[in-house]
């Protein structure tokens, strides 16, 4: 199947109605072009229009406010052109009402049988709550309170390690299971939720300051990051938030 045809797309993702019934779960394949030809039913009521058919044919530019939709859409384009997959990308997604929600995005190139990509497919799953039920997580939640209470500071895969008692493999491993983040991403969370608060007070911190207050000694670091994460720079979330 070199294109997608619509007629054949039931009988080839048969997983669609399954998606459908997951509502953490946002589904989608995605034609050559980056436009939509499959959608779950959590992605049309998180981007609040009423039925499926309002999304297929359109690009996620097109779906999605500025500037989201053209990062999304270039997110898309690359994985097109071969340049790899995304592979749990730890995103801040802003719903319709405004609302923030943190999730893991995953896009994978979709080939025909000479191995040429016509399309894509891909997942955003939110994120879930902690196991706190797990046997490690008494040890685990120690490093996780360090992250917390010292963002602001350098923070070493060794040394949260010794604070859990593990090797740094351990660390990682418990990390997944608990919280479904890596040590790194967990770190990168709290960061930037501290700077989302931040940046949300009027009569705050400069970008820069912010920058520092969240443990990033290089702006330019930090905004890129932002970016990656949110989807837009902390000086256009800041704007975004005092247009609201």
């Amino acid at each position: 199947m070199d294109t997608f045809d619509k007629s054949r797309i039931a009988d080839v993702f048969f997983s669609e109605a399954l998606f459908d019934a997951l509502p953490d779960v946002v589904f989608f394949v995605k034609d050559a072009q980056g436009r939509y030809v499959v959608v779950n039913q959590t992605l049309v009521k998180r981007c609040g229009v009423k039925t499926k058919e309002a999304l297929l044919g359109k690009t996620s530019a097109e779906v999605f406010a500025h500037p989201y939709g053209q990062n999304y859409l270039a997110q898309d384009l690359a994985v097109l052109a071969g340049k790899g997959e995304l592979d749990d990308q730890l995103e801040l997604h802003l719903y319709p009402n405004r609302d923030p929600g943190w999730c893991l995005t995953r896009k994978t190139p979709l080939r025909n049988a000479g191995g040429q990509i016509i399309g894509l497919a891909g997942i955003s799953r939110d994120l879930a709550m902690e196991d706190s039920k797990n046997s490690a997580y008494h040890k685990v939640a120690d490093a996780v309170r360090k992250i917390q209470e010292h963002f602001d500071e350098p923070l070493l895969l060794p040394d949260l390690a010794a604070i859990a008692n593990m090797s740094v493999a351990q660390l990682e491993r418990y990390f997944l299971r608990i919280y479904q983040l890596t040590p790194r991403q967990v770190i990168i969370k709290t960061r930037l939720e501290a700077a989302s608060r931040m940046l949300a007070d009027r009569a705050g911190r400069s970008v820069a300051e912010v920058a520092l207050a969240c443990g990033y000694s290089d702006h330019s670091a930090f905004t890129r990051q932002f970016r990656a994460t949110v989807g837009i720079t902390p000086t256009q979330y800041r704007q975004m938030l005092q247009d609201k």
